[in-house]
């Protein structure tokens, strides 16, 4: 018969035990609370997460203007490299041409034996003809010597033109790496960008939008921008330019040309900006300067840190319409000044081209150009 034992008794049984669950229980939710509290990234405000997309589209036109400049380096690269394949070619051509005279007149010499010319002499039943034939033959050698200097030059020729186009290819290649770098640096900034905006309720997306339609000083020219409708703000006559706080009375552009660029300008607003595009149905910020002055018979480089080189530079107490200005550290962005302290400019991707004023940026030079 087995024997019977007395179940063993928990130290913590009865009323203890329950107590002392209850306590763990409640120690463990309370440091998940802390723990998840203490791990929870707050939601940003609207004003956070404009200042974030606003760097992030900064960072987009940094790498927009690098790509603008790899961009400008490869097509400068495949032209060189073009150019010099078909120069190959046409010598290649000259070459085989060359060579083909070269090698009849060597089947001309086998085909009349190629006799020493004192046995020639000998055996000739005509000296006089034998000395004329000698006499020719002297001058066929002669062109013989040039036709082979000629396949000498354009070999040289080939292997020198064959040399530079792979250095030029290699070239090529190096810098379309590099646009494709930049491509996704541009692309990622824009993701991140559209990512954050995304996040916003109806609510905040309002406000964020009221905002950056305030970026003018007014909204009107930015909501008529983009609307694709007329500025009448930008059309108006320009007032006292106060840009350097004081009141220098009317502003002309200084010269037909300025006139111009600033009047091809006007007839863009409202299009949209689209990194890399040069018109004429959308334009980056460089493009859009680039485009300009082209229009009024001057020509720019492609990129703002080209471009801020490519005149004279002025001040800011200085501004005329037509001047280039530029804004940020890194030479980032531009825009071609109207007078009265505005520039249009193509702002960043969902801001169409817009007058704006020139303090809504930190300033970093002017050019004037033309």
């Amino acid at each position: 018969m087995a024997a019977h034992r007395k179940p063993k008794q928990s130290p913590l049984g009865g009323q203890a035990g329950r107590t002392a669950a209850t306590l763990a229980l409640a120690s463990a939710a309370t440091a998940t609370l802390f723990e998840g509290s203490g791990h929870a990234e707050p939601r940003p405000t609207t004003a956070q997460v404009k200042a974030k997309v606003d760097r992030l589209y900064e960072e987009a036109e940094v790498a927009t203007e690098r790509y603008n400049g790899a961009k400008e380096k490869a097509e400068e690269a495949r032209a060189a490299f073009e150019r010099l394949r078909d120069e190959a070619a046409r010598r290649t051509q000259r070459l085989n041409t060359a060579r083909d005279g070269l090698g009849a007149m060597a089947a001309a010499q086998y085909r009349s034996g190629g006799l020493d010319p004192a046995v020639q002499l000998a055996l000739t039943s005509n000296p006089d003809q034998y000395l004329e034939r000698a006499e020719l033959a002297e001058r066929a050698g002669d062109r013989q010597a040039a036709a082979v200097s000629a396949v000498r030059r354009e070999l040289a020729a080939v292997r020198q033109l064959r040399a530079e186009s792979t250095g030029h290819l290699d070239a090529l290649r190096e810098h379309e790496t590099e646009l494709r770098r930049q491509k996704a640096a541009v692309l990622g900034r824009l993701q991140a960008a559209r990512t954050l905006l995304a996040r916003l309720t109806a609510e905040e997306r309002a406000r964020y939008e009221a905002a950056e339609a305030g970026r003018d000083g007014s909204g009107t020219s930015a909501g008529n921008g983009g609307t694709g409708g007329t500025d009448t703000s930008a059309a108006a006559p320009v007032r006292a330019d106060r840009s350097s706080g004081g009141d220098r009375g009317p502003v002309t552009a200084p010269n037909g040309r300025a006139a111009e660029a600033v009047s091809f300008a006007r007839a863009q607003l409202g299009k949209p900006y689209v990194w890399g595009a040069t018109g004429p149905s959308a334009y980056d910020c460089s493009g859009l300067t680039q485009a300009a002055w082209r229009a009024a018979g001057v020509s720019l480089p492609r990129t703002t840190y080209t471009q801020i080189n490519a005149g004279r530079r002025v001040s800011r107490s200085q501004l005329a319409p037509g001047d280039l200005i530029f804004f940020y550290s890194g030479i980032s962005h531009v825009g071609l000044y109207i007078g009265g302290g505005q520039m249009i400019h193509a702002p960043r991707p969902g801001a169409p081209v817009r007058v704006a004023p020139i303090d809504e940026m930190p300033f970093a030079g002017a050019t004037r150009v033309g």
